[in-house]
Order: C-alpha cells, then sequence, then structure tokens
C-alpha cells in the first residue's frame, strides 16, 4: 500500500520489549509503525491494587516471556493493516482476542502497553503532540492544564508500612499556571524534608518519591505537612490544600480498620477519618473505606461530600459502570483514572466521562514515560496525580507538562466545588 490517503495510517509493524520500571521490574514497552512514523507505548504497574482491576499477565518468577509470546503470536499479527486512528477499533479487537473478563489471557499490561501505542501512533502519524491530537478529537476549544495532586510523604505499601495511609499530598489549588504549582510544592517538599532532617524522622524517599518518614502516627505526618506549608508562605485552602490517599484497603482486616496501633470498627474508622478532615485542612480523601466495605464508604460520604471530593480508586479501578453505580449510591464524586485497571485507552476515556471529577493518575511502578500527561491534558481532566515531585520516573512527567505549557500556555483548571456536584 502506498503512503498516500489512508495508506499512511496503516499500521506496518508492531514489536514488544521487556524493560524496567521504577521498582527494578520487567514491565512492557510496545512499539509500533506506520510507513513514515512510530510510537510506543509503556505498561506501568500498581503497588496497591483493586480486586476487580484487570491482572497482569507474569511468568511464575515474576518476568514476561509469556506475555510476550503471546503478544508476537496473537496480538501483532491483528494489529497488522489497521488504521491507527481507528482507536476505538483496535481497543475492540485487543479485548475481543483477550477474551476474558479480567483480562487476564493477554495481560492487562500488554493490552495498555499496545493501545497507548496505537493511540500515539495516531498522533505521530498526524505530526502532533498527543494531547492535542486527543484534544482536537474530542472537540476541546479552551484549553486548561489539570491541577497537580502532588505526593510529599509517602506511606501503605509505598513506604514499607510505617504509616497506614499511602499518600499525603498538596493540591496547589491557588496557583494560576503549571510553573508555578511545581514551584510551590517543590518549596513544600523541601521544606517537609528539612523539617524531618532536623528532628531524626527522615529515613529516605518511598516508591513515588515522597519523604519516607519516621513518624509514629497519621496525625503527626499531618502536623508536619501543615508546618511545612506554612514554612513556606503559602496560605492554606487558599492556596494549598490536603489531599489523602488511604488506600484502606490494604489496614482493613477481620472487619476492623487497623490505625496506629488501633483496630477500629468502620464507624469508629469513618469518625476519625472525619475528625482529621475537620481539623486539618483536607479536601480531597480518596478510597476511605476499604472496597469491600461500600456502607461505610457511603457513611463518610455524607459527612465530607460538601467540604471535598471523595476519590474511588480500589472501589471502582476505572471501570465506567463501576464508578457510575459508586456516584449513584452516593459513595464517591470523584474518581482516579488509570488506563492500566481497565486494559485499553477507549475504556480508560469512557471511564473519565462516566465521572463529575476525574482525576488521571500514574502508577507507583512508573518508567520515564510521560504519555499519561498528554492523555489528563488532551481529555481536559480536572486533576492529576503522578507522585512526588522526586526521582525520575516522576520528574519526567511533571516537566513534559511545563513543556507542554511552554509551547502552549494554558491557565491550571479550578479546583472542583464540592457543592456543584451533590447533583450528581
Amino acid at each position: 500500500m502506498t503512503a498516500t490517503s489512508d495508506g499512511r495510517y496503516r499500521i506496518r509493524s508492531a514489536e514488544i520489549l521487556p524493560i524496567y520500571d521504577s521498582r527494578a521490574r520487567q514491565t512492557l514497552q510496545v512499539t509500533v509503525c506506520t510507513v513514515d512514523a512510530s510510537a510506543a507505548g509503556v505498561a506501568p504497574a500498581g503497588a496497591s491494587r483493586g480486586h476487580h482491576e484487570a491482572r497482569e499477565l507474569r511468568d511464575p518468577d515474576g518476568g514476561l516471556m509469556s506475555a510476550c509470546a503471546r503478544f508476537r503470536q496473537e496480538i501483532a499479527p491483528s494489529l497488522i493493516g489497521m488504521d491507527c486512528r481507528n482507536q476505538a477499533g483496535i481497543d475492540a479487537a485487543l479485548i475481543s482476542l483477550d477474551g476474558t473478563d479480567d483480562r487476564s489471557h493477554l495481560g492487562g499490561n500488554t493490552l495498555i502497553a499496545t493501545s497507548m501505542a496505537t493511540t500515539a501512533l495516531a498522533a505521530a502519524s498526524n505530526r502532533m503532540p498527543l494531547w492535542q491530537y486527543l484534544a482536537e478529537n474530542q472537540g476541546a476549544t479552551e484549553m486548561r492544564m489539570p491541577l497537580p495532586q502532588i505526593q510529599i510523604l509517602g506511606g501503605g505499601a509505598h513506604a514499607g508500612g510505617r504509616l497506614p495511609l499511602q499518600d499525603f499530598m498538596v493540591v496547589p489549588l491557588g496557583a494560576e499556571d503549571w510553573p508555578t504549582a511545581l514551584r510551590w510544592v517543590a518549596e513544600i517538599y523541601h521544606a517537609a524534608g528539612s523539617l524531618m532532617s532536623e528532628r531524626g524522622m527522615l529515613q529516605g524517599v518511598a516508591d513515588e518519591g515522597g519523604w519516607w518518614p519516621n513518624l509514629q502516627s497519621c496525625e503527626a505526618a499531618l502536623d508536619l505537612l501543615v508546618l511545612a506549608i506554612e514554612a513556606t508562605g503559602r496560605k492554606l485552602q487558599d492556596e494549598v490544600t490536603i489531599s489523602l490517599d488511604i488506600a484502606a484497603n490494604q489496614f482493613y482486616r477481620k472487619g476492623c480498620y487497623h490505625v496506629d496501633g488501633e483496630a477500629l470498627a468502620p464507624h469508629a474508622w469513618v469518625e476519625k477519618l472525619l475528625q482529621w478532615t475537620r481539623r486539618y485542612p483536607i479536601r480531597m480523601v480518596e478510597d476511605p473505606c476499604a472496597e469491600d466495605d461500600p456502607e461505610n464508604y457511603a457513611a463518610f460520604y455524607e459527612g465530607f461530600h460538601q467540604q471535598g471530593l471523595i476519590v474511588g480508586d480500589d472501589l471502582v479501578v476505572s471501570n465506567g459502570a463501576r464508578i457510575r453505580r459508586a456516584v449513584k449510591d452516593r459513595q464517591i464524586n470523584a474518581a482516579l483514572i488509570k488506563p492500566n485497571q481497565v486494559g485499553t485507552v477507549t475504556e480508560a476515556h469512557e471511564a473519565l466521562l462516566s465521572c463529575p471529577v476525574p482525576i488521571v493518575s500514574a502508577r507507583s511502578g512508573e518508567t520515564e514515560d510521560t504519555a499519561i500527561v498528554d492523555l489528563a491534558v488532551g481529555w481536559q481532566a480536572p486533576l492529576i496525580k503522578v507522585g512526588s515531585i522526586a526521582r525520575g520516573e516522576r520528574t519526567a512527567k511533571w516537566n513534559r507538562g511545563l513543556r507542554v505549557h511552554q509551547a502552549h500556555p494554558m491557565p491550571l483548571m479550578r479546583f472542583p466545588h464540592p457543592g456543584s456536584l451533590s447533583q450528581h
């Protein structure tokens, strides 16, 4: 086929390569080519995973030989000749080839690397950055950059379980643009590190680049985070607010939440968490209860939804139907969108459209790949979460946003007003 008309969009080759992520574990990179363009997609991996998210395909020793073999035998031949612009058709073919509800035959890791690669190839074939290609496809006009949500302290599965809560984050909701937002957060990050170092509380850096703290309780971590924000001169709530990823699945056992040495009944845990939101400047809480505890998820929603965002992650795993149900049942008013949780770009975008406040998110196991930033910008997501402002796999993404802003200056999204979400 000649490289004219639609012919230049036809996929001519597809290859797979095991590479390494930020935890020194193998992950997958898929590269696809047309006659005059090429692009790659990479699969991230999470440490805390919902039971209903797409399953990775790994060998018993953790390797990826089976995933690579199935890609070469089943996926690559099916891609040859397909139009890279037909993302819905490509993703439908991938889902059909897999043939399982949990993507376990070909693996969610293999599928998302492939789906991301073909999306990027369509943009490259059109001589556009990925974010612009996605924005034009959905008719976006007045563009804004997503508001960053950035980890300062790591806990949970990201820091050896020293603190039960997984992420202590800040949102620079008063910043006007991406460069200002990152500068404010970098100042807070350094202030927190200095405070812990002076007090002998610093153990290093956690999985996503946040500080690994030697603190005795979650309240001590919140107190320190407030001090760090105040040390930079930023105004609490007006300029910077706190966001928590509770990741409650990790400390919910035998009907109790095990927090700071206590085994709390669900109603007691919800009340403790609500007390923290009244005492500290917290405007976002992710996964406040375990995914198998929807009743208390709803109880927390009733106590907090007028104040801030209740963000579903393990509860909804980037699944559009699960998001719609959780919103209808008044359990969440926001959700993380992690493409590898569902396996394809098309399904991730459908999940984003199902949510009052979608937050495009990376995973704790990442590479230098920056496509997640382009997805967030191109889809015009209100917020983005990719970890801290340290470690190369994180800074690659924040710096990608700086380069997008430099080429096409855009203001930041405004933080959603919780009251306006009550209608959903």
